[in-house]
Parts: structure tokens; C-alpha cells; sequence
């Protein structure tokens, strides 16, 4: 999510945060500035990294830019807002550039790291900190794995105050920065629970000259599941940079991604998914994308997920591995002998159906002049 919406989040518990305004539209042309302000930063606001150093198709480079000039802050806006912006994440052609958050820019005099996220391993959430905050954090767990910190939370008990002070010396806040950093933890670890987090990371956790622990920038993302307790934060999920076949895929609960190959998979369980993707390429063949149908599938949702399939050009063929259980195979092929009528299939469609009511939709008999 956007930094707008993520400073939303992070006030609802207290948390620390930079002071930030954003245009309200594209046509909002000058900003306002936060008042009082020594030095300004602006960010283009798109969901990829690598904005610093990327380029504007109006020719400004970097998408991060500091001034300590009031008057030059619509100038640079004026030069973002519209324009697409390239990063190492985008695109080749880019991304446009809609918001741009107007922030206070204050001097940090150290970064560290810290997130908040669910281990498979402990079986729930973990707190991860480092003092070398500021960069990737990759980088320093494969460097110096001595410089990472991790401490299992107990889901009854909550982050305990012991294990918050613990972590915030280990990330190097000393004296009365301690006891204000392992509050900041805290409460950090209150707006995970809160909004249904899988992962909270601020990164840097800064302290500034003047004594104050700060999250200067952060990330959240969220657990899908709690999305029918989440309508809040759901409704700000701005959907206008995701792939317009993913969410519609997202409408029919279908998880898709799409791929650069020709053939296309048509399967149940993101394992199987995964599997069928490699046995393609294994032999010879490129998947045109990753479909997952999930378990409770209706006929329908069969019958969209050809649509979605089938609209794609580059798809030449269409590979179909089910592997029946929780998954009624009688549906699976009604929903497919649907498509094939009704979207007048025309390119091969090779079916695998395994398992529960596999007589049943044996006896269905696919009939489409391509299908095996």
C-alpha cells in the first residue's frame, strides 16, 4: 500500500511517523508544504521500489527529491505528477505518477531495521531487527548474519516488555532512546494485531539528532482472509497499478499471475500450480501463467477462469491438472464443457482430471476437437 494509507495505519496506534501531505488530485498542481518545515522531500507515489533512482519521462531523474526552498516544491511536482515513472521494478515503459507525498524532511542521525512478521517455522509472529538499517536487508543478512536479531512473540502474552527493551539494545538505541524505541515496538506489534498483518516493516527505524525514535518509512501487508473484518483498509487498496487480468482473476477468488510463455495451466492447489509450471518448462515449453483454482470451485468460477485464460494471445495451448479431493471433478468438467461451447475454443486444451467423481466426468465426455 501507498505511504498515505500505511501513515493512516500507523496512526491508529501512535506510532511515530513523519509529517506528510499529498496533492488531492492530479490536477492539484502545488502542494502545500508542511508548515514550518526546514528541508522538504517529495515522493512519487507508485507501488514499486527503486524510486530514487529512477527516471521521469519528463526527463527529471529520481523520484525522491529534497529542497529546502518552499517555492521549488511545485516545480518538481508539476514535473512528476502525470509523468511515468522507470525503476528497476516497473515496467519498461513505466508507471504514471498520480500522488505525491509532500513530507517534513528530518536529519537522521542513525537507521536501523525492524519488521514484525509470521514465521512458518516458530508457528506465529517474529520480531527481526538490525542496526544496519537504511538498506536491503538481504544484503546485510547475507554479509554479516551476526547483525540480525530475532525474538519469538508468544501470540497469549504479546511482545513482553523485557523482549522489547531486549531487541531495541540490540538495534543500538541506547539510554532514554531504548525505553522509546521498545515502546515504538510495542505498538508496532499492537497495529499488526490490529489490522490482521502478515508483516510490518519499517525500514529505517531512524533516531534524529534531536532524541526522537521515528519509523521513516514502512510496509504492511495484510492477510486476505481478514479482509471481511478489514473493510476499512481493503477499501484503500488502490487497484489502478495491479494487472487488469489479476484482478479480475482476484473476482472470482482465482489466484493468478501471468507468465511470458504459450501455455497456458489450468490447476488446483498453488503446490500443483508450481509443479505443472516446471514440468512444462522441463520439457521444452513456457507457462503462460499460474492459475490456482483453490478448493471449494464452482462451475462458474471454471467457466470465468477459461475467459480469462483464452483472452490472453499469446496462449497456443491450454493444459488442464486437476487433482481431485477436496475438488468434485464432476464440476470441474461441467464448467470446462461450458467454456468450450459457449467461448468456441480454438486452441488445443489437453484435461487431466484425478480423483473424486473422476467416473463421473469420464462419462461427461469432453468433446472439443482439440481436447485429449
Amino acid at each position: 500500500m501507498q505511504t498515505p494509507i500505511i501513515a493512516w495505519i500507523l496512526n491508529l496506534k501512535c506510532v511515530t511517523f513523519l509529517f506528510f501531505l499529498c496533492p488531492p488530485s492530479l490536477y492539484h498542481h502545488v502542494p502545500v508544504c508542511p508548515s514550518d518545515a526546514k528541508e522538504i522531500v517529495l515522493k512519487a507515489q507508485i507501488l514499486a521500489g527503486g524510486r530514487g533512482k529512477g527516471v521521469f519521462d519528463s526527463g527529471l531523474k529520481g523520484g525522491v527529491h529534497l529542497t529546502k526552498d518552499p517555492a521549488v516544491v511545485g516545480e518538481l511536482a508539476n514535473k512528476m505528477l502525470g509523468f511515468n515513472l522507470t525503476t528497476k521494478q516497473t515496467p519498461k515503459d513505466g508507471v504514471k505518477v498520480k500522488t505525491v507525498m509532500v513530507a517534513e524532511a528530518l536529519d537522521i542521525s542513525r537507521e536501523t531495521y525492524f519488521a514484525i512478521l509470521m514465521d512458518r517455522s516458530c508457528n506465529g509472529p517474529v520480531m527481526v531487527g538490525s542496526p544496519q538499517g537504511g538498506m536491503d536487508i538481504e544484503e546485510v543478512a547475507a554479509s554479516t548474519p551476526e547483525l540480525i536479531f530475532k525474538e519469538v512473540i508468544d501470540i497469549f502474552e504479546g511482545v513482553r516488555d523485557e523482549q522489547a527493551l531486549r531487541m531495541a539494545a540490540n538495534l543500538g538505541f541506547k539510554g532514554p532512546l531504548q525505553r522509546q524505541a521498545a515502546d515504538q515496538i510495542k505498538r508496532l506489534y499492537d497495529l499488526f494485531l490490529k489490522v490482521d498483518a502478515t508483516q510490518v516493516e519499517v525500514n529505517p527505524l531512524g533516531e534524529t539528532p534531536e532524541g526522537q525514535v521515528v519509523c521513516f518509512d514502512a510496509k504492511i501487508n495484510f492477510d486476505d482472509n481478514a479482509e471481511f473484518r478489514q473493510k476499512a483498509v481493503f477499501a484503500m487498496d488502490d487497484m489502478t497499478e495491479s494487472d487488469p487480468t489479476e484482478t479480475e482473476a482476484a473476482k472470482w477468488d482465482l489466484k493468478y499471475i501471468g507468465l511470458d510463455g504459450n501455455i497456458a495451466c489450468f490447476v488446483n492447489g498453488a503446490g500443483l500450480a508450481m509443479a505443472t509450471c516446471d514440468i512444462i518448462d522441463l520439457h521444452g515449453g513456457k507457462p503462460a501463467n499460474f492459475l490456482d483454482l483453490g478448493g471449494g470451485v464452482k462451475e462458474r468460477q471454471v467457466y470465468e477462469a477459461f475467459k480469462l485464460l483464452t483472452a490472453d494471445p499469446k496462449v497456443e495451448a491450454i493444459l488442464v491438472n486437476i487433482f481431485g479431493g477436496i475438488v468434485n471433478c464432476a464440476i470441474i468438467a461441467n464448467g470446462i464443457t461450458k467454456a468450450c461451447r459457449e467461448l468456441e475454443l480454438k486452441v488445443p486444451l489437453v484435461v487431466r482430471l484425478e480423483g473424486k467423481k473422476k467416473k463421473k466426468k469420464k462419462k461427461k465426455q469432453l468433446r472439443h476437437p482439440f481436447c485429449f
